[in-house]
Parts: structure tokens; C-alpha cells; sequence
């Protein structure tokens, strides 16, 4: 089937093709954009472990059809709430290096590194307030997976092999990532049946499964027992914060992201309102402006960044006043046929290394995120809902939905939702040229620039005064972005290849398709 053909109803673009096919199954059973992508998170448990799950927390934006648009916020918490809670203390933490090439990276792990999360109960409320099916027939997909196992592929091998460290840290996870020993590798296949019995239970009871329910009891209970924080009342408190969403108008076209206490919405439109849409025009001047709006955009992050968020006026401020220069996540996003669009990013970090025994539930390590931590592990109170760079993003062209989109990468995920929206909105590409051009991240003291990018654009960043990082290939390291389109009412999607991502489509006929 050629990209885009017409006679797509509906499209999913995921970071695995059995993700985009379980959401895909779903709009085909009669289920709307919100169903679809809540069986693609679900089924990215499985085949996309260990970037999500339902020890993880999200995002997850819809924009309606009649143009509605609404965040649903169930990204972590602090946990600790109650008489017995107890607030962590950075010695609790464990630790271990995950080797980008020449950009290692330190994270921090174990029972002590978990927050509260929220990810099956933002999947539970969503289809329950805003789907059109029964939970179960959502999950449905996601559970024949789990039974049944997914072939790792070569992108999920090399996950698996630079997070090795943290898949085998307790027994619970090595029975399940190195059954036979070593973590499996490509061609390999990956079988959760546990996890099936925990969506089986969600299925039956909904958020009840986490609000004292057997769920949430069976994970207090592993880590009451092994030095976690996280308690029975932190999960009878926990709530889905609907948000009104952050929006940018840039001529004809608005678009709509993640507000804060999250701080990628934030950051991505202030680096976007720094970028004038004359000036994108051929390569050398397109990277030219994306490194200098990520610098600025990275500038805004100072030492009060992460508290000036939860002034409820800081982002509209921020963003009132653009400064124009002269001159491990993963991403669902769904277009159906009635136009409704939603991009649902979520996230369990780098994984803690702990699973809930008889659960198949792969922890989050969120409390041991140095991004989401500036001032330090520990200063996050109990229910404070913690920021995150996720950033579900839609874009609307004189109030037509145009494209919905998401990215996987901690911080460079920034870079690659700005790239890919500038690219599709400035310089007019389809979603698959856009998601495979080759990218750059600002960061620190310089710029990271990926295998593709042509050397006269390398050339002239380096005289303008930047210091490069050049990779030679191509890396999951520069995020993992999905993007579904509606252009003309042709729809479309496509799946990042640095992360084995895929599209597929529904057609008339109800028959699931790959894009």
C-alpha cells in the first residue's frame, strides 16, 4: 500500500509495527482515536518494553472533532503520602551507565527510585470517559501479545542491550528480559503472560485495579518489603488532572501541547516562536535555525525553571514574548475517520530494574531521573505531580487537523518534535520525510549532530562558533518520534526507524494495513 493512499480511514504510528497494528485493530473494531491509542500503549507494554507500561506515567492530548482539545495528565507522583510514608534520600538509589556511543549516560535505579504511577489508570479513565468500547476489547490486543510474545527486533536488541544492566538488576526482571541467561537478543521472543493476567484485572476493575485494588496492593506491598516509598494511600489519592492545553498561534496554523507543570510543551513553543518561517528555506539555514532556538530554549531552563512551572501564569509570559534571533519514552499518535486526533506519550524513564512479582509490571524510575530532579534527588514532595519533557503535540491548520505527533528520548525529544513540526509546517514535507531526516540536539556545551546531516550544514554551525558532536549512524539517542497527518483528507503516519517504528492504516473495508 503507497504512504497515504485514501483509502485509510483511520492511521496509527507507533514506535513498534505490533504497536501500531494492536492500535489499528482497535479502530477497526469500531473504536475511536482515543480507544486506538490506549491499545497501542497498552500493547507497547510488550512490544516496546521497558520504555512503558503500567508502572509507568503519561500524557495523553485529544483533540476532537469539533475541535475540543483536552490534556490528560497521568504522569507520576511523589510518593510517600500517609503515616508510615518516608521521603527518599539519595544514598537509597543504585545506579548504572547506559552507553550512547561516545554520550553515556549515568541513571539511577531500584525500589527507592519508584514514583506513583499513573499510566493504567490514565488508560482506564480515558476509555471510560472518551472511548467508544469496553476496556477489555481495548486491551484485548495488548493481552494477546503478552501471551503470545513478540520477536525482538533489531532496534528493541540494542534497547535491551544498553539498558542490560537494569532489565537483569532484580530476579523478577531476569526471568522475564533474560530467561535463558542473557538478555534476549534480535530474533528472540519476548512473552509476559503475568502482564496479561494484570490487563485481564485493570480490564475487570478499571482505576479501581490501582485505587486499592489488587494492583496497586500487589506493587505497595513488593516494595514495602524491599526499601520503595511508594504507599497504599499514594494510590488512593492518585487523580486524573484534566488540562487545558498550551497554544501557540504561528500564522494559519495553532498548535496545541503539553502545559506545564510538564516543561517540553513549554520549551518546544518558546524554541518554535523563535524560528521565522522565512528563514527555513534550504538545509543550511534549517539546521542553522533549529540549533539556535534549542540553545535558546535550553538558556530558559535555569536554576528555577522547574518551580516557576507551577505558576499557573509563567508559561503564557513565557511565550507572550518570544526572543527572535536575528538571523526512554515512547509515542502513539492516531487520526480517525471522524477526525478526531491524540497523540498519548508515556513513560517508565530508563526502567527501575524492579517487576512486580506475578504481575509482569516493570517499575519506573522517575524519582532517579537527574532531568526530572534539578535540584537534587529527594526534593520531591509526596503528591507533587513531577514535570516531564513528553510533549503530545497537535498542530491545526485554520481549524483543520493537520498532524498529531509524539516523541521518545528524555531530553533530545525536544529537539525532534521541533524539527519534525517545522519541517512539516515551514518547509511543507510529508510526516515519513520528516521523521527520517536526520537530526541535531543542543545540549550543554555544544551540539550533537547526527549521521546524514550534510557537512556544509556541519561546516557552517562549527564557524558559527558551535562545537559539534558527530555521530556516525544513526541512534535512538535522537529520540523516537511518531506522527500521524491528515492533508487534503489523505491520511498518513509514520514510525521513527531509529526505534523500529511503524504506521498502520485502516481502510474502508475495516482491513488493517502497514503504511
Amino acid at each position: 500500500m503507497t504512504h497515504g493512499a485514501p483509502t485509510c480511514v483511520g492511521v496509527v504510528a507507533a514506535g513498534h509495527p505490533a504497536t501500531a497494528r494492536a492500535g489499528a485493530s482497535v479502530l477497526a473494531a469500531g473504536g475511536n482515536a482515543v480507544d486506538a491509542a490506549c491499545a497501542a500503549a497498552a500493547a507497547a507494554a510488550v512490544a516496546e518494553s521497558p520504555l512503558t507500561g503500567p508502572g509507568a506515567g503519561g500524557f495523553l492530548l485529544v483533540r476532537t472533532p469539533d475541535g475540543d482539545a483536552t490534556l490528560l495528565d497521568f504522569f507520576v507522583e511523589g510518593p510517600g503520602r500517609g503515616p508510615h510514608g518516608r521521603r527518599l534520600e539519595p544514598d537509597m538509589l543504585d545506579s548504572f551507565v547506559v552507553p550512547f556511543g561516545g554520550a553515556d549516560q549515568q541513571f539511577h535505579i531500584g525500589d527507592a527510585s519508584v514514583a506513583v504511577p499513573g499510566m493504567a489508570q490514565g488508560i482506564a479513565h480515558a476509555v471510560a470517559t472518551r472511548g467508544r468500547l469496553p476496556l477489555g476489547e481495548v486491551l484485548a490486543p495488548a493481552m494477546g501479545l503478552a501471551r503470545e510474545g513478540v520477536q525482538i527486533t533489531p532496534q528493541i536488541a540494542y534497547l535491551f542491550e544498553i539498558l542490560g544492566a537494569m532489565l537483569c538488576h532484580t530476579p523478577a526482571s531476569k526471568r522475564i528480559f533474560a530467561p535463558d541467561g542473557h538478555v534476549l537478543r534480535a530474533g528472540e521472543v519476548l512473552r509476559m503472560p503475568e502482564l496479561a493476567e494484570t490487563y485481564e484485572e485493570i480490564a475487570r476493575h478499571g482505576e479501581a485495579a490501582l485505587r486499592g485494588g489488587a494492583v496497586a496492593s500487589a506493587i505497595v506491598s513488593h516494595l514495602a518489603d524491599n526499601g520503595g516509598l511508594v504507599t497504599a494511600e499514594d494510590f488512593l489519592d492518585y487523580a486524573i488532572i484534566e488540562r487545558e492545553p498550551l497554544r501557540l498561534a504561528r500564522g494559519d496554523v495553532e498548535l496545541i501541547t503539553n502545559p506545564p507543570p510538564s516543561a517540553g510543551g513549554v520549551l518546544i513553543l518558546a524554541a518554535l516562536g523563535t524560528i521565522a518561517p522565512d528563514l527555513v528555506v534550504d538545509e543550511a539555514s534549517f539546521y542553522q535555525a533549529l540549533a539556535d532556538a534549542g540553545t535558546h530554549a535550553n538558556g530558559l531552563r535555569t536554576d528555577d525553571f522547574i518551580d516557576a512551572l507551577h505558576d499557573p501564569d509563567f508559561a503564557e509570559a513565557l511565550l507572550a514574548t518570544p526572543s527572535r534571533k536575528p538571523t526512554g519514552t515512547t509515542n502513539v499518535a492516531v487520526v480517525d475517520s471522524d477526525g478526531m486526533m491524540v497523540s498519548l506519550s508515556s513513560s517508565c524513564g530508563s526502567g527501575s530494574g524492579v517487576v512486580v512479582p506475578e504481575t509482569g509490571i516493570l517499575l519506573n524510575n522517575m524519582l532517579g531521573e537527574e532531568d526530572l530532579n534539578p535540584g537534587g534527588f529527594g526534593q520531591v514532595r509526596p503528591g507533587m505531580r513531577m514535570t516531564s519533557m513528553m510533549a503530545p503535540t497537535i498542530a491545526v491548520r485554520r481549524g483543520t487537523p493537520m498532524v498529531a505527533l509524539g516523541s521518545a528520548g528524555s531530553n533530545r525529544l525536544r529537539s525532534a518534535i521541533l524539527q519534525t513540526l517545522v519541517d512539516v509546517i515551514d518547509r511543507g514535507r510529508s510526516v515519513h520525510e520528516a521523521v527520517d531526516l536526520a537530526r541535531i540536539h543542543p545540549e550543554r556545551d555544544g551540539i550533537d549532530v547526527e549521521f546524514g546531516v550534510p557537512d556544509q550544514v556541519c561546516d557552517a554551525l562549527a564557524a558559527g562558533g558551535y562545537r559539534l558532536r558527530r555521530w556516525q549512524s544513526r541512534n535512538l539517542f535522537f529520540g523516537g518520534v511518531s506522527a500521524v497527518s491528515s492533508v487534503d483528507g489523505r491520511l498518513d503516519g509514520a514510525g521513527d526507524p531509529r526505534r523500529g517504528g511503524a504506521a498502520a492504516g485502516v481502510t474502508h473495508d475495516g482491513e488493517v494495513v502497514d503504511l
